[in-house]
């Protein structure tokens, strides 16, 4: 049997017209993607070495079709133009390589000598200085890195372990390693081995970027400014370090300030479409929509290709697409030459613009292929999650909350929202912070870092909860109010709206007592497809696909019904659509509630000036309005396997 080990063997001895026969017998016989892949990759490589330049070009185009963020294809194809003397096109395709796997370093050694004959010189500086960098890297650390940007993270994570059990101080390995825990998701150890690196080598200026990142995905956003105001003290023209002040000062409420220094940057440098984003992102969450909307529109003038700009728009909820700007994204999502973020982007953008056009199943379409794209993107297992809440259910007993009290701190200055996105939970905490007494904050990640920190004990999270010393809860609560008061703005009573820490409201009710506990519902059917249709910035894997959103639906049905047994009347159950029917009387409820008392300012809300970060900033500065309870409706025809695994919830 032919195996892409048999195709190499060939290609190492020089027999060209062998490796192109195996591989192409292989591909007829092959059904497995990864190795079909390898294969096409394979074959592409014979032909160019068999001086068929055309068959290559041909191969290494299907390649990219199956993969569009195949950087060893786009190398391919540098190679083939260099060979011919395509000077521009050769540059762009060793440059898109280089953008995938920034350790293909053939690619930037390319691109040296491309940049010098099209004299660019500070492209050439730049390619010139990667080159070096990666030469001086110890071989399995450039290995690991090139497994990194290749996914193969467990693999990487192992060659950079063993190497630094010889090496424990190697900065680049370090650096390396918390790359990749980063990339899994363990963002503790990655934070430990960022701020070690940086205790020993102070001036690592990639990893000091690199723990800027860090903070920014923790939600540590007062860390994040503390530490790039301390290296733009030594770079102070570094666009990167700046760039990530004022992303940290928007996570803190500092909007016009973040907006000041994206301006500045872009006065410096106006062809900067990420800064142009992240410019209109910050405009967006301070209620300036019509240039939060120039500055979307201005970052894909800038890079038409940048999908991420159309989503953005699309996210507003409001803005209206033009007929050739949904042609634009049509050609563009169709392109083969387009990275898998952009075309997922491009994908939920054109749901939007059919949505909105009223043709649902080209919308529904445009969903689901965005929907299937991520999910390829993202290791969310639905089984895990409804065993996190099987554990929940069976270590958070009535008999747990009553042999250990109230042990936490006193404290009821926290309100907590929780349930699933997008089912009114931003509105609630308009409402709420629409209160003299009471502050809206954001999504804070606080509960679930301390929860992340007990998974790793030697019992796992939440089984530890039963061996703990009372006194570890007064300090978590302790801690939590201590770290969460930089959101603060003086009021008594303060949110915290990360609708995850449904999961972990145990954990709540023993290191915060009094604190309150909102449950955000909305119907099954079109809470479950308002998260189905939306593309989230970070985390809520669950979302992309029908049965996948459906179930963790269920398990989080299931886990309230526990909570409410187990500690009745901890959590108020604020139904959506009651809401909207009764807004006066339901403002009432969840005052009455969070011992608060009545102001006409709550039902008012849409008149409260704030930062709001969510996709529903714009819609919660409106009235009330009953046009999206039943947009669901409008894809009923589509959603059978999502009501089949809500249908006794339905």
């Amino acid at each position: 049997m032919t195996t892409p080990n048999t195709v190499k063997d060939a290609l190492a001895k020089g027999q060209f017209q062998q490796a192109i026969t195996l591989a192409t017998e292989s591909l007829r016989t092959n059904n497995e993607r990864d190795i079909e892949n390898e294969l096409l990759y394979l074959l592409a490589v014979a032909y160019r070495m068999d001086n068929q330049p055309g068959q290559a070009l041909k191969i290494n185009k299907r390649l990219i079709a199956n993969d569009p963020d195949n950087a060893r294809a786009f190398q391919e194809i540098g190679h083939i133009h260099q060979s011919n003397q395509n000077v521009q096109e050769a540059a762009i395709a060793y440059y898109k390589a280089t953008t995938l796997n920034g350790a293909l370093i053939a690619s930037w050694k390319a691109l040296v000598g491309l940049y010098s004959v099209m004299g660019n010189k500070p492209a050439e500086s730049i390619a010139n200085a990667q080159v070096h960098y990666l030469a001086g890297l110890p071989k399995p650390i450039l290995g690991a890195r090139d497994l990194m940007y290749e996914g193969k993270l467990y693999k990487a994570d192992q060659v950079c372990r063993h190497f630094l059990q010889s090496n424990k101080h190697h900065p680049e390995g370090m650096l390396l390693l918390a790359e990749i825990g980063i990339q899994l998701k363990i963002y503790g150890e990655a934070e430990f081995l960022l701020e070690s690196l940086l205790a020993l080598y102070p001036d690592h200026r990639a990893a000091g970027l690199e723990l800027l990142k860090l903070f920014a995905k923790m939600g540590k956003f007062y860390q994040a400014k503390s530490l790039a105001d301390k290296l733009i003290a030594s770079q102070a023209d570094n666009h990167h370090l700046l760039s990530a002040k004022a992303s940290a000062m928007v996570g803190l409420g500092e909007i016009d300030e973040a907006i000041a220094i994206y301006q500045q940057l872009l006065t410096n440098n106006a062809n900067q479409p990420g800064i142009q984003l992240l410019l209109g992102h910050a405009l967006k969450a301070a209620g300036n929509f019509s240039q939060a909307i120039s500055a979307y529109q201005q970052a894909y003038k800038s890079r038409p290709e940048f999908g991420d700009a159309y989503w953005s728009l699309a996210n507003t909820k409001t803005y209206q697409f033009s007929d050739e700007e949904v042609l634009d994204m049509q050609k563009h999502a169709s392109s083969p030459d387009i990275s898998i973020d952009d075309k997922i982007h491009f994908q939920f953008a054109l749901g939007k613009a059919f949505e909105d056009s009223k043709l649902y199943e080209q919308a529904f379409a445009r969903y689901s292929q965005g929907n299937q794209l991520k999910q390829q993107q993202t290791q969310y297992k639905p089984e895990v999650f409804e065993q996190q809440v099987e554990d929940q259910i069976a270590c958070c007993t009535a008999e747990l909350f009553e042999q250990l009290g109230e042990v936490g701190d006193k404290s009821a200055d926290p309100i907590f929202i929780v349930g699933l996105p997008r089912a009114g939970s931003t509105l609630l905490e308009q409402i709420l912070a629409s209160h003299s007494q009471v502050d809206g904050t954001m999504e804070l990640h606080n509960v679930l870092s301390i929860a992340s920190k007990l998974t790793g004990q030697q019992k796992r999270y939440p089984q530890v909860l039963k061996d703990l010393k009372p006194d570890y809860y007064l300090r978590f609560g302790e801690k939590f109010l201590q770290d969460t008061q930089v959101y603060r703005a003086g009021a008594s009573y303060f949110i915290d709206k990360m609708p995850n820490n449904f999961l972990h409201i145990g954990l709540i009710k023993l290191m915060l007592p009094n604190a309150k506990v909102i449950d955000a519902r909305r119907h099954p059917l079109a809470c479950c497809f308002s998260g189905f249709k939306q593309l989230f910035g970070e985390g809520q894997e669950f979302t992309y696909g029908l049965e996948n959103i459906g179930r963790y639906y269920k398990a989080y049905i299931k886990l309230m019904a526990h909570w409410d047994r187990v500690l009745p009347g901890f959590v108020l159950r604020v139904q959506h659509e009651d809401v909207i029917d009764n807004l006066e009387g339901q403002v009432k409820r969840i005052l009455d509630f969070c011992g608060l008392p009545f102001e006409q300012s709550c039902i008012d809300f849409h008149k409260t000036v704030r930062t709001i970060k969510t996709p529903s900033s714009e819609q919660v500065r409106q009235p009330i309005y009953r046009s999206g309870m039943e947009q669901w409706k409008n894809f009923e025809d589509y959603l059978s396997p999502l009501k089949k695994v809500l249908d006794p919830l339905q």
